[in-house]
């Protein structure tokens, strides 16, 4: 039992790493333009780089492991265009959250309106990113069972790289509520998927749990977070018209990713 509970320790301390994030990104009393831009490309980097070097690679792993190398590519890229195509039939159906602290009509109705996108960028990233944590938090628990030595490493490492996560979602929600509180919320909400991962896992998924779920899971997720960085938080930083600074945190973005996931070696 012991061994459980500090196992589960560790899990909840790496997800809820993404609660530091928010502390980032809300850091600045007024956020300029150049802020938002640097912000939000550096939360598509971070996107980006994890959807396209960590999770979808894994996804043609677990499938070429189950379906051999031609038919598990052909199903990493059917889950990964599938999973794109249904966020973006999300994206097409679901209305525009409103923002609830915000009366409809009695302000400036561009403001609202940019509001609202960030909104619901803000909620589809913290979907993709709850997603995305819920096997990794089922991994570090299951490693800290095995090995707690093994595991202190491996939970260091993720909840470095839940830092960007959290400010991918704190961001676009402090921008559309202006509330600090509220982004503070969803980005800690977003690393609970992680403890949450670790107890369904074991109590009720292992059993299911496969090269052809997790190889599909990854694939479509990597697809999500590459539709919603592109269709999403991209544009949003350019439109701010800081496109250089927009790019700057990109790249920037990318790079914090790409440290944290060779920490995790």
């Amino acid at each position: 039992m012991t061994s459980y509970l500090i196992a589960f320790g560790i899990t909840m301390l790496a997800g809820l790493s993404t609660g530091i994030g928010g502390l980032i990104a809300v850091s600045r009393k007024n956020p300029t333009d150049q802020f938002m831009a640097a912000a939000l490309g550096f939360s598509a980097g971070v996107m980006l780089y994890v959807s396209m070097i960590e999770i979808l690679p894994k996804g043609f792993e677990q499938l070429t492991e189950a379906y051999g190398d031609i038919g598990g590519n052909w199903a990493a890229v059917a889950a990964f265009f599938g999973g794109i195509g249904a966020i973006a039939v999300i994206d097409r159906l679901v209305p525009e959250p409103i923002n609830p602290h915000e009366p409809q009509g009695l302000g400036d109705p561009k403001l609202d309106a940019q509001r609202r996108i960030m909104m619901k960028m803000g909620m589809m990233t913290a979907l993709a990113i709850t997603i995305h944590n819920f096997p990794e938090g089922f991994a570090t628990f299951i490693t800290a069972i095995e090995d707690v030595t093994l595991a202190i490493p491996v939970a260091v490492a993720i909840a470095i790289h839940n830092i960007p996560e959290g400010i991918a979602v704190a961001v676009p929600i402090r921008q559309a509520t202006g509330k600090r509180s509220e982004a503070l919320k969803w980005s800690w909400l977003s690393g609970l998927a992680e403890p949450v991962g670790a107890l369904v896992g074991v109590l009720l998924l292992m059993p299911f749990l496969g090269p052809v779920t997790l190889g599909i899971s990854f694939a479509a997720v990597a697809g999500v977070m590459v539709f919603i960085s592109l269709d999403e938080l991209l544009p949003t930083a350019i439109g701010t018209g800081r496109h250089h600074t927009a790019m700057y945190g990109l790249i920037a973005g990318m790079a914090v990713m790409a440290v944290s996931l060779l920490l995790m070696l």
